[in-house]
């Protein structure tokens, strides 16, 4: 296998799942380049080989359509024969997260969704696909970047804990979710230290007096649930919380702006380094 037919075989589970669904979504590209060093191999030591990986947002539904697009992404690859990699996910979860393989070409899918918004039932929906890993001395490979972040089913066990927590925040403020802007939403970065997945997103404006009800709602919560927290000064020189979830080593801000909305962010480390600190 080389780099066209991964990819191609790729697209292809992802159309076998989008094709039938109802409503129809559109397919929004998310992630970097679809190639790059292998990072699924079975022993976990260094591999010279690559891997294509291909991820997409389901948009132009309705949020609350998010759900049911994925139970139809699960649907149709059962129906082909595919396989779970564990059970199938846990519906009365707030981000249900199918975790599938192709046979025998050992393909890897993820499907996930999760509702951002509760006061509005807002969801989304994403759906990616991992190749098994291949030669570099395979065609095409000359432009592969070996550094590249990869989407596989790490990534997204990565993505769903982030979410989850952005969840929780969202109900432990109690605040109205402000439209999104630039800057929100999930993304993906690498630096020295390691990759990340990163969800922001920000409340409506408060006066003063809800602005501190909110930060004392989200200090609540997070010592109720076991994180560190501390305070830094915000842009609006008013205290900010960071939060560090001591078992998955999530950062969390949540930080009052000049606007008078809350800015609320999740960072949460692919693979875990047990020596985070905020």
């Amino acid at each position: 296998m080389n780099e066209q037919q991964a990819t191609k075989r790729a697209e292809e589970i992802i159309h076998q799942a989008v094709d039938g669904m109802s409503p129809k979504p559109k397919l929004e590209r998310i992630g970097p380049a679809p190639v790059g060093a292998c990072i699924a191999s079975d022993d976990g030591g260094p591999d010279d080989r690559l891997q294509v990986s291909i991820a997409y947002k389901l948009t132009g539904v309705p949020g609350s359509k998010a759900k049911t697009l994925v139970r139809q992404a699960r649907d149709a690859w059962v129906k082909l024969g595919y396989k779970f990699q564990s059970s199938d996910a846990d519906w009365s979860k707030p981000f249900p997260h199918v975790n599938m393989r192709t046979e025998p070409d050992d393909f890897w899918m993820d499907a996930i969704t999760g509702v951002v918004n509760r006061a509005t039932g807002e969801g989304l929906a994403s759906i990616g696909v991992t190749s098994p890993c291949f030669s570099r001395n395979a065609s095409d490979q000359s432009t592969a970047d070996s550094t590249a972040f990869q989407r596989t089913q790490v990534d997204e066990h990565a993505e769903h804990l982030a979410l989850a927590h952005s969840s929780r925040i969202y109900d432990a403020l109690h605040v109205r979710h402000a439209p999104g802007q630039e800057g929100d939403g999930i993304s993906a970065y690498q630096d020295a230290e390691g990759a990340y997945v990163h969800h922001a997103w920000s409340t409506q404006p408060l006066s003063e007096e809800e602005t501190a009800q909110a930060m004392a709602r989200g200090r609540t919560h997070f010592e109720s649930a076991g994180w560190t927290v501390r305070h830094v000064l915000a842009e609006a020189g008013v205290p900010a919380l960071i939060a560090r979830n001591v078992e998955d080593e999530s950062v969390a801000q949540v930080a009052p702006s000049t606007t008078g909305a809350l800015r609320v962010a999740v960072t949460t480390p692919v693979t875990p380094r047990r020596s985070a600190r905020i």
